[in-house]
């Protein structure tokens, strides 16, 4: 190992030293309940609420996902998914976040998404509770795999290190703060992350931009790739049978004629955006927010942070490709853009700190995922389904034993290093979005939905999302647009029909709806 590889791994290690230490120093107020241990007892500032939620939620996709598709593909994949996702930001800060706080609250305090549901239509039979967390477990155990592919391929990449030992070594890192410190240090060290990963994003693209010679010398570049710059066209790399790019007789690598980009594609992309109604890590951050009226604080500081690090890191995979045509020659190699304008152009200790990003970007997202799905067994089934008189300390016993479990399965997932992060992370965030988003705004903005609704809208999203991604999409044409969005739609449409067919709910549970329009917490 070289003396500026060596400047990298201390700078990195500094870094997880000091989230290990965060995690350290809330494990005391996190032990004290499972109330503080899983949702921070609803103690939340509005900054670290919002930084945190989009920390959380961006994952080492943004860093080296996003990029990759906008270095292989071109402006359009990645800027439409952008712009989806910012929409998506905005709108769910701006019509989910409030009337969630309150209700949560009010719906016997729950401090979990099941929890919530269930409780908002007053089950004695835990059915959506049961079926709500079980798809908690599958989903966040194939999200957090993706963030462990993300830190096992930027340890190898960087040091030419084995990458199932490094990305073993990440996983335990990851458990061990999560273990420790809870909810409290999974927010504090996701608003440290948040800010290390935007300062990560800004600064590469500077570099890169001055590198390659200013924009102009970048778009002159990029434009004589068919499709490449374009919004309704997308470049086709020309690659031989193993998949790898070809190169000419001058070593630049080949492209066929540019691909169209139509209207259905651009809303295949577009419907990221409504992932976020289904997001848990997300969701969450607006239950655990100390005021309700402090969300609109939140809103706009999340909004900002997410549409310069989505522009920053679509811009990123451009410069690079004027940078590094010939660089990265498969669609998963193509995902390390990042890391080689960080290493490439950066002195080798400030290359440490912005590799730290990814970092970042990985761990704030595996310890949400982890968390919450360790909540979902140990809280919502353990105590909510088979022992309703469950202590706290069993109850944190269980969610501990659990995050081991997942995590375990989170690794098996990740140990095929040629796993492309966007495609793992884009099958996660459909699950989430198709199974618990349409039920999220139903129960919040439609009072006449029933549990049977609840029930269908979430095993018609869900399952749909397995149907449309392994069978339908390989029908081509129409059939091939991204299972979010049709899933998210029979999801509704599934709502609307079994709770218009199903007995009106009681005025109970109509009077809570009305209450918590205007409930002060």
């Amino acid at each position: 190992m070289g003396g500026n590889q060596i400047q990298i791994l201390v700078a990195m290690c500094v870094y997880l030293a000091f989230v290990i230490a965060i995690g350290l120093f809330y494990m005391r107020t996190a032990n004290e309940s499972s109330d503080n241990y899983f949702i921070g007892g609803r103690k939340l500032g509005p900054w670290i609420a919002a930084m945190s939620a989009e920390a959380s939620d961006m994952s080492g996709w943004l860093l080296m996902g996003l990029p990759g598709v906008a270095y292989w593909f071109g402006l359009s994949d990645a800027i439409w998914t952008a712009i989806g996702l910012a929409a998506g930001t905005y709108i769910n800060w701006l019509v989910v976040a409030k009337r969630l706080r309150r209700y949560s609250a009010l719906a016997g305090n729950a401090i979990t998404i099941p929890e919530f549901l269930s409780n908002r239509y007053k089950e004695n039979r835990k059915v959506i509770l049961a079926i709500a967390s079980v798809f908690i477990l599958v989903f966040f155990a194939v999200y957090a795999g993706s963030c462990f592919v993300t830190f096992g391929k930027l340890f190898s990449t960087l040091f030419g290190m084995r990458y199932q030992t490094v990305m073993i070594v990440g996983a335990i890192v990851v458990i061990l703060y999560t273990f420790l410190g809870g909810f409290l240090a999974e927010s504090a060290t996701d608003f440290l992350q948040g800010i290390v990963m935007i300062i990560a994003l800004c600064a590469v693209l500077s570099v890169g931009v001055i590198a390659a010679g200013g924009v102009q010398a970048i778009l002159d570049n990029i434009k004589s790739i068919p499709g490449f710059f374009e919004f309704f066209g997308i470049a086709q790399p020309e690659l031989t049978a193993d998949k790898v790019q070809m190169l000419d007789a001058a070593g630049k690598p080949l492209f066929g004629q540019a691909g169209k980009y139509g209207i259905l594609t651009i809303i295949s992309t577009l419907s990221w955006g409504l992932g976020y109604f289904g997001m848990p890590q997300v969701l969450l951050r607006f239950m655990a927010i100390k005021k309700s009226s402090e969300l609109k604080k939140s809103r706009r500081i999340a909004t900002v942070w997410c549409v310069i690090s989505l522009l920053a890191a679509v811009a990123i995979g451009l410069a690079g490709r004027s940078l590094y045509s010939a660089e990265l020659l498969t669609r998963s190699n193509a995902e390390n853009i990042f890391i080689v304008m960080s290493t490439g152009l950066l002195p080798a200790f400030l290359a440490g700190i912005v590799m730290s990003g990814i970092l970042a970007a990985t761990m704030s997202s595996s310890d949400s995922y982890l968390l919450i799905a360790s909540s979902a067994l140990s809280r919502d089934i353990f105590k909510g389904i088979f022992k309703k008189d469950a202590t706290d300390k069993q109850v944190m016993l269980v969610s501990r034993v659990t995050l081991l479990l997942v995590a375990l399965f989170g690794v098996i997932i990740a140990l095929d290093e040629n796993s492309v992060i966007f495609k793992v992370v884009s099958f996660a965030w459909a699950g989430f979005g198709a199974t618990f988003g349409p039920i999220i705004l139903f129960s919040l903005l439609w009072k006449r939905t029933t549990r049977a609704g609840a029930i269908a809208g979430i095993l018609t999203g869900s399952i749909m999302v397995f149907v449309w991604n392994m069978l339908i999409s390989r029908l081509g044409g129409v059939f091939a647009i991204y299972e979010l969005f049709p899933a998210f739609v029979l999801s509704s449409i599934a709502i609307v029909i079994v709770s218009l067919l199903t007995k009106k709910p009681d005025q109970a549970i109509l009077d809570e709806f009305e209450a918590a329009k205007t409930y002060d917490c």
